[in-house]
Formats: structure tokens, sequence, C-alpha cells
């Protein structure tokens, strides 16, 4: 929808909660996949009798392994943001993800607040001033309650529709 009057206030807003729920929620899926490529390079070395895979995994360094982990959060975010607007967690809370004037966010817009979540400490900036995130922030998106959402799109829809149906007659 290309609305220009449509603007995300407070009350649409996911509550801090909502959000500290979402984080909680959307770990679960990435050391699930931490740790099916840990037992992944064992039972590979188990079956090949080469466990080079699983020595490199069980002794990288922090750098390293800071790269996996960011380079799989960075995917998780943005395949499950990018095709749904939505994360595990934002499904469990029934919230979602839009830009400031309600429309989806782009795949670039996606990429961005994906690559946000990188900066030192992101995950506790929604912890601030309204429940907002600085991937939320830098991005210009927001983090809606779906239900509120819908409910006042419907609502300025009808309102539009009624102005509309006014200037006909």
């Amino acid at each position: 929808m290309t609305d220009n009057n449509f603007y995300i206030t407070e009350d649409l807003l996911a509550s801090k909660n909502m959000r500290f729920v979402n984080h909680l929620i959307d770990l679960i899926p990435q050391y699930a996949v931490m740790y099916a490529i840990s037992y992944s390079f064992l039972y590979l070395g188990e079956f090949t009798g080469d466990y080079s895979l699983n020595n490199y995994w069980a002794e990288m360094s922090k750098i390293e392994d800071l790269f996996y982990s960011y380079t799989l959060m960075f995917i998780y975010f943005f395949m499950m943001e990018s095709l749904t607007n939505r994360t595990l967690g934002k499904y469990v809370t029934k919230t979602m993800v839009v830009m400031a004037n309600g429309e989806k966010p782009t795949n670039q817009d996606i990429a961005k607040r994906s690559l946000c979540r990188m900066i030192p400490f992101d995950a506790l900036s929604f912890l601030g001033t309204l429940g907002k995130g600085w991937h939320d922030s830098i991005s210009n998106t927001q983090v809606v309650d779906v239900a509120k959402f819908e409910a006042r799109k419907q609502s300025q829809n009808e309102l539009e529709q009624i102005g509309v149906n006014q200037e006909v007659i």
C-alpha cells in the first residue's frame, strides 16, 4: 500500500516485553543450527575417519566464531524478515516489521536492519525509549503489533472509502 498519510504511532509498536520474547525465541533456531553444524562435523568425522572439520570447528578462534555466528544471524533475520516480515519470535508474539509509513520493507531495508544487528549491544538497545532498537532506528523500520496495525489500516481505508464515495455522489 502506498498511503502517504499512514504513520506508525506509539500505540501500534510492540512492547518491550514482546521485543524481549522475540529476541529469546529467535536465539533458539540460531543455536539449533550451530549445534547441528557441530554434530554434523562430528558425525562426518566418525563416518569418514577424518576429523579435520570437527577439529577446525572446535578449535576456531574467537574472531572466526564471531564471523560464523554473525553470518548465521544475518542469514536468519534477512531470510525470515524479507520473506514474511516476521521471525519465529515475531510469529509467537504476533508482531511484524514495517516501515515508518506502514509499508512492507524492501530487501535493502531488511539487509540494513539485519546488518545493524551486528552492532555490539544492539540486542539491548530496544530497552531504551519506546522499545525501538538501533536496528529499527537506523533502518527506519518499526516492529508493530499485528492486530493493532491491521485494525488501524482497515479503519483508515474505510475512512478513505467514505471520502471517495462522497465525491462520486
